[in-house]
């Protein structure tokens, strides 16, 4: 069944004003839960959908694999965990769109060795995939993580100078390093990427509320570290570098609140900042499973991301 698509309705908005108490004001054991995705869905129990999610990502890229030229291990930098993947179409152009995929796994689970499953509807349709590994927690901290999707960009622009147009897309975690990546002030670096659009799925924006839960402890993150690395408070320099860019904010109907909130009050900064960007709920998804279908060429966010770069 393909995943019907609702907007974000005043009921929610109303809901989250007046039953949803602010983070500030929860105890972490209830910041805990808000922050744990997988005790938001309505498919499995907890455990479960975590297990499933790392066999559905991963039998996509197998498939992917499969279907597509690929270069893999491509270095980036001169890290161990700076390497891409590379999906290629089977085609002689060079005029083709190139989509960065970054992954999730709340900066300390998951590879891109799992992250090329998006190729198996892309390359057919003659888009180039790139999945990016980066050192998760506890090897790579928060800047280093960032630093190295940055560069990670910058690599992909230099190899593929020929593209048509660059998008990206992340996922949780991936999402918070891909708006990191749209914040990014390129003047340290030596080319400016163009990005045409960019994919934000189900992600965190303002780091300050995990800084207490159980998802720090690998990290070890500072309330300096989070908030430098907090997109929802770079929307300026996001607006600098990025004006040109097209954003999807998307996220879940059985996320958590909080994870909708952060993904609402995101949208809203970057729109009342003038920026082209739209909300997408998707309706009968968690956390999970909206990434999953991407999968699928006939999945809304999939037709949404052709049909932005002209593929469809």
């Amino acid at each position: 069944m393909v995943t019907q698509f609702v907007p974000l309705s005043n009921n929610f908005s109303d809901f989250r004003r007046k039953k949803m108490m602010p983070w500030t004001e929860m105890k972490t054991d209830e910041l805990e839960k808000q922050y744990s995705p997988s005790r938001w869905s309505h498919r499995m129990a907890a455990d479960d959908v975590i297990k499933a999610h790392v066999k559905a990502v991963k039998e996509g890229t197998d498939r992917a694999r499969g279907l597509a030229q690929t270069l893999l291990d491509v270095p980036y930098g001169e890290g161990d965990g700076e390497k891409l993947d590379v999906y290629i179409p089977r085609t002689d152009s060079l005029d083709v769109n190139l989509v960065v995929y970054i992954h999730g796994g709340y900066w300390q689970f998951l590879s891109k060795d799992e992250s090329g499953f998006m190729a198996v509807p892309l390359v057919d349709k003659g888009v180039v995939v790139v999945a990016v590994g980066y050192d998760i927690a506890p090897k790579g901290n928060m800047d280093l993580m960032v630093s190295q999707v940055r560069r990670s960009v910058v690599s992909v622009v230099q190899q593929y100078s020929h593209i048509r147009g660059l998008y990206l897309c992340g996922h949780s975690a991936g999402a918070h390093l891909t708006a990191m990546v749209l914040s990014t002030d390129w003047s340290q670096y030596s080319v400016t990427p163009q990005v045409k659009g960019a994919f934000l799925v189900s992600g965190i924006y303002d780091l300050l509320p995990i800084l207490p839960t159980y998802v720090n402890e690998p990290l070890k993150m500072t309330e300096e570290v989070a908030i430098r690395n907090s997109p929802s408070r770079l929307v300026p320099q996001l607006k600098l570098s990025s004006s040109g860019c097209r954003i999807v904010v998307a996220v879940a109907e059985n996320d958590s609140p909080e994870f909708r909130r952060q993904s609402e009050e995101y949208y809203e900064t970057l729109k009342a900042r003038g920026l082209n960007v739209t909300l997408e709920d998707v309706a009968n998804a968690d956390h999970f499973s909206i990434i999953e279908q991407l999968v699928d060429e006939e999945y809304r966010l999939t037709k949404l991301l052709l049909k932005m770069m002209g593929n469809s």
